[in-house]
């Protein structure tokens, strides 16, 4: 007698274990219940329907009844609902919307139910304004009423991927989008310092991030829903789309011997085999083993339950198939981002307790010098002995393809050696000869070599300040560009001349941009017997971990209030046309020039801007590309201090295309963002001198200008370095001439003299005494509530090199800038005096 398979559910799992099945046997009896209209879907691909990517619906459907039966001759029977297992008997109840309630036996059953969303019992839960997202008919219900065009503006409720993929397609349809995450981020498989690209990239495009923030309930008004968040701020909207994730669909089992795990998922072997020996289960319903830390899990990916379908069809034909575990492999598009994982993150790791290093490293998608080179951020985890537990990738251009590669090496337990080793395809266009895989593997392996020891990101903010050195070495204009507070800058190509200027007592913390530099730095300082770490991933990691959402303003989701975001409302073919080409840019008529500087790092983009700039005629118009994504932030701020007019700036698959007029006196608001442009009403002071009274008179109109609610600048060179000294001697390695200039110059604010009638000194004890008599604060006082009132303290890095001055000579909360700190500072002032 042939054997008689029940196959519950369809899509990856099911469908795919039904034809496995009738490959590998073609008398035997396969029925498939699915409770819908659709037995198999590209569920994957509902978001990028509704943003009509993908424009034909009939694209969404993968086989049909039809197909199936003629196909494979499979009884395929939908809109029937199995709602009861008899495992004894071997029997299921079926309700069927053609044949109603009935019983079918089986010798064979497989178990491919899915899950459904989770509904929270919150208030107002209910409303016909809140959608999910599942299968088809939740699709045509969504599209329906964007297609209506009466949809403004949409909540999306869950960062997870199918939140994020529909706050994207809805954006590209035109609709002001917010995003709500209850967790400190989106998209969980991504650690913290990973996800803020993902997160950048959606708020670049015009939707609202709200992080840190669940829903306590919902209130229905006329036309719209308003959104009460935990923080108390309401959002008023057309829709909202509640994507907080998925839980089993298997209550129709809860009643039986089959096994579950403790949120409902059911409990399988290698097998794919239940408790029961007959009964086989697949798909988003089943817990897995962690292909990595070994320990069970739920992971619903669309690869993995086809995979698994297949073994089970395997086994139940009477071939020994296994499962060896779910990796959790997974890709995202995010606009013109990609970000892609594999492995175990960070936080699975700490939980279980399982020791690892990280890694970072920021290599080009492609040879440098070939167009269209851009950076990529990696970051790998590992173990003591080289095996990889995860890795985590951003990017505009490649991502996929080197995810893929380590997540290869990973399912075949290789280590970080096989990632150096690896001899993969190489031409300009697509790579270069050391592939961003191999270079990861060649950080790693350095580390595992102890040939450096590294620093993470996180760890920076937390270090040891009294025993430790921050060594910045980048160049004097990437410093003063930006960098992390507490930070001595001496650059790579001076380094070796400048050793005495670091205590050989304090372990240096040394970064520069990518990671790069700071290897070298590291190679040189330990040679010469310094206790010495490397930022792994340098600046760009560390800044990239520090990123945090704008706050959503409610009121742009009351009434109609809906402005568009550039370019990020416009249709999907809009925005890609939109700087296409010299003569096709909004509001212009033509380019003067056009300059592509992709490749460059900064400060080089900036460098070249200005440069080019600098010779074009005034109201003429310049066009660059760029690959560095600090470009996008930089060009903005450089446009508004230099009154040149940035037209437009947007991206493109990872580039950044600004348009900028030579010489406007005004910023345009659409173009750079309104929180971009504030009225130039901050202090700058520079404090040249060091005499007493002159000292006082700056740190009177500081304070005055702060308590007013002024943002002050006090930026201190040369004799002006002698008021932030501290009074006491600080024991640092010095050479003859800055131990000379030292001894000269007067040890802070207690030893400075009057510029007048200093009197060899009783001038100031006189001048001190008649404050305390009128009870006016002492200089001491006065700079004490500079610092409380945060007032920004600058000391001059190139003075401090003149003059032999040291950081920790120096009072606390004073910061170390350069020039182009000053002159930004400056150029958003409208005071600056020169005392």
């Amino acid at each position: 007698m042939n054997k008689k398979i029940l196959i519950v559910g369809g899509v990856a799992g099911g469908a795919s274990a039904a034809a496995r099945i009738r490959r590998l046997d073609e008398d035997v009896q396969i029925i498939m219940f699915e409770k819908g209209e659709f037995i198999s879907f590209a569920n994957c691909g509902l978001p990028y329907h509704i943003g009509e990517t993908i424009k034909e619906r009939e694209r969404l459907i993968v086989q049909t009844p039809e197909a199936m039966e003629g196909k494979f001759n499979i009884d395929v029977r939908i809109n029937s609902e199995v709602t009861e297992v008899d495992e004894k008997n071997k029997k299921v109840k079926v309700n069927s919307k053609e044949k109603g309630i009935y019983e079918e036996s089986y010798d064979y059953l497989i178990l491919s139910p899915g899950a459904k969303p989770i509904k929270p019992p919150i208030q107002g839960i209910d409303s016909d304004k809140i959608f999910t997202l599942r299968n088809i008919p939740d699709t045509d219900a969504i599209k329906a009423l964007v297609d209506s065009k009466k949809v403004k503006s949409a909540v999306v409720i869950g960062g997870g991927y199918i939140g994020v993929e529909m706050a994207e397609n809805l954006t590209h349809r035109g609709i002001k989008v917010a995003l709500v995450e209850a967790a400190p981020h989106i998209l969980a498989p991504f650690d913290s310092d990973m996800v803020t690209y993902a997160e950048s990239e959606l708020q670049d495009n015009g939707v609202g991030v709200i992080l840190k923030n669940g829903v306590k309930a919902f209130k229905d008004y006329e036309n719209r829903i308003g959104v009460i968040l935990n923080s108390g701020k309401i959002l008023e909207t057309d829709m909202v789309i509640l994507a907080i994730g998925v839980k089993p669909d298997t209550d129709f089992i809860k009643n039986t011997g089959i096994k579950l795990g403790s949120k409902g998922h059911i409990l399988v072997n290698e097998y794919m085999q239940t408790n029961i020996p007959n009964i086989y289960a697949v798909g988003d319903a089943i817990e897995v083993v962690d292909f990595i830390n070994k320990t069970n899990t739920t992971i619903p990916l669309a690869g993995p339950a086809n995979k698994q379908g297949r073994i089970a069809a395997d086994n139940i034909c009477g071939l020994n198939s296994k499962y060896k575990g779910t990796q959790g492999t997974s890709i995202i598009k995010v606009f013109d981002l990609t970000a892609a994982n594999t492995g175990n993150n960070e936080r699975t790791l700490e939980r279980l307790n399982i020791p690892y290093k990280v890694i970072y490293v920021h290599p080009q998608s492609h040879a440098a010098y070939y167009p269209g080179s851009i950076p990529m951020s990696i970051k790998l985890i590992f173990n003591e002995e080289g095996k990889i537990l995860g890795a985590q990738a951003c990017g505009y251009d490649g991502i996929d393809k080197r995810i893929d590669d380590i997540a290869t090496v990973m399912r075949l337990n290789g280590t970080v050696y096989d990632l150096e080793e690896l001899e993969l395809s190489y031409a300009p266009p697509y790579s270069s000869a050391k592939d961003p895989v191999n270079m990861a593997g060649f950080v790693a392996e350095n580390v595992l070599a102890n040939r450096v020891e590294m620093i993470l990101p996180k760890d920076i903010d937390n270090r040891d300040k009294d025993n430790t050195i921050l060594l910045d070495v980048r160049s004097t204009l990437e410093s003063a560009a930006g960098y992390i507070e507490g930070t001595i800058n001496i650059p790579l190509e001076v380094l070796r001349n400048r050793l005495n200027e670091l205590d050989k007592s304090k372990e240096i913390l040394i970064y520069c941009k990518i990671g790069l530099r700071g290897y070298i730095a590291y190679r040189i300082l330990k040679s010469k017997g310094f206790k010495v770490k490397n930022l792994t991933g340098g600046y760009s990691t560390y800044i990239m971990s520090k990123f945090t959402p704008d706050e959503v303003d409610a009121d742009e989701f009351k009434g109609n209030n809906h402005k568009n975001q550039g370019c990020c409302h416009c249709s999907k073919e809009d925005i890609n046309s939109q700087v296409s080409n010299s003569n096709d840019i909004k509001n212009v008529d033509k380019v003067d020039k056009e300059l592509d500087i992709c490749g460059l790092s900064c400060p080089g983009p900036l460098m070249q801007v200005n440069s080019t700039i600098g010779y074009m005629e005034e109201g003429e118009i310049l066009k660059v590309k760029a690959s560095d994504p600090g470009f996008f932030p930089d060009v903005k701020a450089w446009c508004r201090r230099t009154n040149n007019e940035l037209l437009e700036i947007k991206k493109d698959k990872g580039l950044i295309i600004a348009v900028i007029k030579k010489g406007c006196k005004k910023a345009n608001n659409v173009s750079v963002g309104i929180s971009d442009i504030s009225e130039k009403d901050n202090k700058t002071i520079v404090v040249f001198s060091g005499d007493f009274d002159k000292a006082i008179a700056s740190f009177i109109i500081a304070n005055g200008a702060a308590a007013m609610g002024k943002k002050v600048t006090m930026f201190f060179t040369f004799w002006g370095l002698n008021i932030l000294r501290k009074p006491e001697k600080v024991s640092v390695s010095k050479g003859f001439m800055d131990k000379m200039f030292g001894a000269m110059m007067p040890r802070g604010s207690k030893k400075l003299k009057l510029s007048n009638m200093n009197m060899l000194g009783m001038g100031t004890k006189m001048m001190r005494k008649v404050m305390k008599d009128k009870n006016i604060s002492s200089l001491e006082d006065l700079i004490k509530s500079a610092v409380d009132s945060g007032i920004n303290i600058v000391a001059c890095q190139m003075s401090m090199d003149v003059m032999g001055l040291k950081e920790e000579e120096l009072i606390d909360g004073v910061k170390i800038g350069g020039v182009g700190y000053y002159l930004g500072e400056a150029e958003d002032s409208n005071v600056n005096l020169f005392i």
